[in-house]
């Protein structure tokens, strides 16, 4: 019974694997949650810079405007009103880019429909983006269309999806990772 034996040892070989993917797939899981905190942490360092170099620019020009004397040439040194303008335009584009990350590739969801589960992911994905009148990232089409029955077969469905839409003419990628319907872009400028 050689068969047997070898059908044994294959069944070993496959539970072993989906064992490793598991593992994987949760420090995966962990990992990317890490990466979450750590972004959050350099946002909040970044603040925390940028306020501490207001302030010593305002002691610096408080300092230097107090020390010049009548004939002199003072160097440039910025007003609190630039220092604050600098300020804002930091802080807005710290939030410009805290509001572009990418969403998490979600691992708790659970299928809601089965409206996904016959369709291509160009298919599937230009619903989605009809649905939701805007650009989406790949990480909430794939989230999406998990909810919505959707199988996906490879190991990176993320990359599967960015490719297909890559590929096909009625998308096009309007950020890393985003990509909207061509059609919108042209109802919208008549």
């Amino acid at each position: 019974m050689p068969d047997e034996n070898l059908l044994t040892t294959l069944e070993q070989s496959l539970r072993q694997a989906r064992a490793t993917r598991a593992r994987l797939a949760a420090r995966l899981a962990e990992l990317e949650a890490e990466a979450e905190k750590v972004r959050t942490e350099l946002a909040e360092v970044d603040a925390l810079a940028n306020q501490t170099e207001a302030a010593m620019l305002r002691i610096l020009s408080s300092v230097l405007g107090a020390g010049g004397s009548a004939g002199s040439v003072a160097p440039a040194v910025p007003s609190d009103e630039e220092i604050e303008a600098a300020l804002r335009r930091d802080e807005a584009k710290n939030a410009h880019a805290a509001r572009h990350q990418p969403p998490p590739v979600r691992s708790d969801v659970e299928p809601k429909s089965t409206r996904f589960a016959d369709r291509t992911i160009p298919q599937a994905a230009a619903v989605l983006l009809r649905e939701a009148g805007g650009p989406l990232h790949v990480n909430e089409i794939y989230n999406r269309l998990l909810e919505g029955g959707f199988q996906f077969t490879g190991q990176h469905p993320t990359i599967s999806i960015a490719v297909s839409l890559n590929r096909n003419r009625r998308f096009r990628k309007v950020a890393p990772g985003t990509f909207d319907l061509v059609i919108r872009d042209v109802a919208q400028m008549s």
